[in-house]
C-alpha cells in the first residue's frame, strides 16, 4: 500500500485569505462567499483575484442557497460556466432531496457542466439519513473527494462513522466541520489524509482573514 502525504484543504474567501493559506503551507484551497450561510458560490471576480494571487489548487463552491437543495440549478449551471471559462478547473458541490437522501439527478445535472473537472461532494453527506447508504450513492456521481464530518453535529460526534468511511474509499475522504487538533492523531492512524479547516485558523472568527502562522500550526500536525 502507497502511503500518501496528508493534505491541508483552507477554506478562503478572499485573495488575502489565499495569500496567508499559501505562506502557511497549506495544499489546497476552498473558495467560497458567505460563511454565515456556510458557505455559496463566489463572484468570477474574487476567483480571479484568488487565482492571481497565489498557484495552489483552489476547489470553488457551487451552492447558492442555505441548506442543501438549490436555489436556481439554471443560474448555478450559468455561474459554473463562468467559473470554467474564467480558469476554474475544480469545483465542491452536493444536493439532498426533500427526504433527505442525496439528489442523484440535481447533482449529476450540475456535474454535467464540470466534464473533466475535479470535484468534491460536500457535507450534504453529513446531513442526509444514513452517512453509508449515501457515500454509496455518491461514490458512483463521479467526484474525487467527499468531504464529510461523519455527523450534522461535527466530527466530535461522527469520528467513529469517518474511521469507517476511510475504509471504504474511494473517493477520497477529505475530514471538517468541528475539525480540531485532538482530532488529529487519531484520524491519521484510522487512515485518513485529507484534512480541511477554516474557523481553525482564524483566531479572531471569521470576520478576520486567515493566519498564516495558524496553518503552518495545521501542516505540522499532519507531518
Amino acid at each position: 500500500m502507497v502511503q500518501t502525504m496528508p493534505i491541508l484543504e483552507v477554506i478562503a474567501l478572499d485573495a488575502q485569505d489565499a495569500e496567508a493559506a499559501q505562506a502557511g503551507g497549506a495544499d489546497r484551497l476552498e473558495l467560497v462567499a458567505d460563511m454565515a450561510s456556510d458557505g455559496l458560490t463566489p463572484s468570477v471576480a474574487t476567483f480571479r483575484e484568488v487565482r492571481r494571487a497565489v498557484d495552489l489548487p483552489v476547489r470553488v463552491m457551487l451552492r447558492d442557497a442555505q441548506g442543501f437543495a438549490p436555489g436556481d440549478l439554471r443560474q448555478l449551471r450559468r455561474r459554473a460556466a463562468e467559473l470554467r471559462e474564467a480558469g476554474a478547473t475544480e469545483f465542491v458541490l452536493g444536493f439532498l432531496d426533500a427526504e433527505g437522501e442525496v439528489d442523484e439527478g440535481v447533482t449529476l445535472n450540475l456535474v454535467a457542466e464540470l466534464e473533466g473537472c475535479a470535484w468534491t461532494f460536500h457535507r450534504a453527506l453529513d446531513n442526509s439519513n444514513d452517512v453509508f447508504r449515501s457515500w454509496e450513492v455518491v461514490r458512483g456521481l463521479g467526484c474525487d473527494t467527499v468531504l464529510a464530518a461523519g455527523s450534522a453535529k461535527g466530527v466530535e460526534e461522527g469520528i467513529e462513522n469517518l474511521k469507517a468511511l476511510v475504509a471504504q474509499a474511494p473517493p477520497a475522504l477529505l475530514v471538517g466541520g468541528g475539525l480540531q487538533a485532538r482530532h488529529v492523531p487519531e484520524l491519521l492512524v484510522a487512515g485518513v489524509d485529507g484534512f480541511h479547516v477554516g474557523s481553525a485558523v482564524r483566531p479572531h472568527g471569521w470576520d478576520s482573514p486567515v493566519d498564516s502562522a495558524s496553518v503552518r500550526e495545521w501542516v505540522d500536525r499532519l507531518v
